[in-house]
């Protein structure tokens, strides 16, 4: 029916034409932003899976932060263990010398005394990010014997998170204590074994240039070399120990980079745009707002033939 009132077919080549134009926005607006899921109005679901996994990634990338910052203090102590069995094996050297009959032990000592105190500057130096881990205080307020460096950040299917950390026990790897109550590698009294004691003499105090060639002090002369050998062997295991720990990080720290890429990609899957798809869809809206446009042109002059009517 042809009517004054109405144009059927205006209406129609308009609807048309809006849906084209609203089609064309969004393909602009995917072309512009790169994103196919923008926010939450163009899906719901993707955009709150994609938010929650990009809030993830950022946390994993303070975990790898962590890592680096954990493994440069695992650094720190296991050099400055590796250079005090040096040290502690030159003393070693230097008493297997003194057991010589007639040696000068004063003379000895003097050398000791020098590696003595290179032990102890080693101790202190052992310093990063403040933390020391082979010169400590035990018996300080808030000390904590087990180390914990952040390693991973997880979580599960009800949306819990956790925290993993790799740890490393102080009390094994420490060289001096300032407690009163407890003793590190270098610090701890030994027994005529060796072996750490509640009595006997430290590597760090031993003094030899009192000694004879009588057999009571040779005795005792043979049990600071078994202290001093003792020590060599703990430090020995305890920067194994921290070897090991220093692998564990690195890798995790490659495990945690690959994790994030892995979630970039699987983000990137759920709400990035396919450009070549978006382009094609772009040229193909172009034609039809051309063709709308003039399917309007054609509509609205449908009334002007009515006049012809009545001529």
């Amino acid at each position: 029916m042809d009517s004054i009132r109405t144009n059927f077919a205006a209406m129609t080549a308009l609807q048309s034409l809006q849906n084209t134009n609203k089609e064309m926005l969004k393909t602009q607006s995917r072309i512009s932003t790169g994103y196919r899921v923008a926010s939450a109005e163009d899906n719901a679901s993707y955009w709150s899976i994609a938010t929650t996994m990009r809030s993830d990634n950022k946390a994993l990338s303070t975990v790898k932060d962590a890592l680096g910052l954990g493994s440069a203090t695992v650094d720190v102590a296991y050099t400055a263990l590796d250079k005090a069995i040096d040290v502690t094996s030159e003393i070693k050297v230097k008493l297997v010398a003194a057991r010589e009959p007639g040696v000068d032990r004063e003379k000895i000592q003097g050398e000791i005394a020098e590696l003595q105190n290179q032990l102890q500057s080693i101790g202190e130096s052992a310093i990063f990010s403040g933390q020391n881990w082979l010169s400590v205080d035990s018996s300080a307020a808030g000390y904590n014997s087990t180390k914990s460096i952040v390693a991973s950040f997880s979580r599960d299917a009800a949306g819990e998170i956790s925290i993993g950390t790799i740890s490393v026990n102080a009390e094994a790897i420490k060289l001096y204590d300032a407690s009163s109550s407890a003793v590190g590698i270098i610090d701890g009294l030994r027994d005529n074994s060796g072996a750490i004691a509640s009595s006997g003499t430290s590597v760090a105090a031993m003094d030899i240039s009192a000694l004879t060639d009588n057999a009571t002090d040779l005795e005792t002369l043979e049990a600071y070399i078994k202290g001093v050998d003792m020590a060599v062997s703990e430090m020995t295991t305890a920067a194994t120990n921290l070897g090991s720990v220093k692998q564990r990080i690195g890798i995790q720290k490659e495990f945690v980079n690959s994790l994030m890429q892995a979630i970039d990609r699987g983000i990137s899957t759920l709400v990035d745009a396919d450009m070549s798809e978006e382009s094609t869809k772009l040229q193909a809206l172009q034609v039809q707002q051309q063709l709308g446009i003039q399917a309007m042109s054609i509509a609205n002059s449908s009334t002007q033939n009515i006049l012809s009517l009545f001529r």
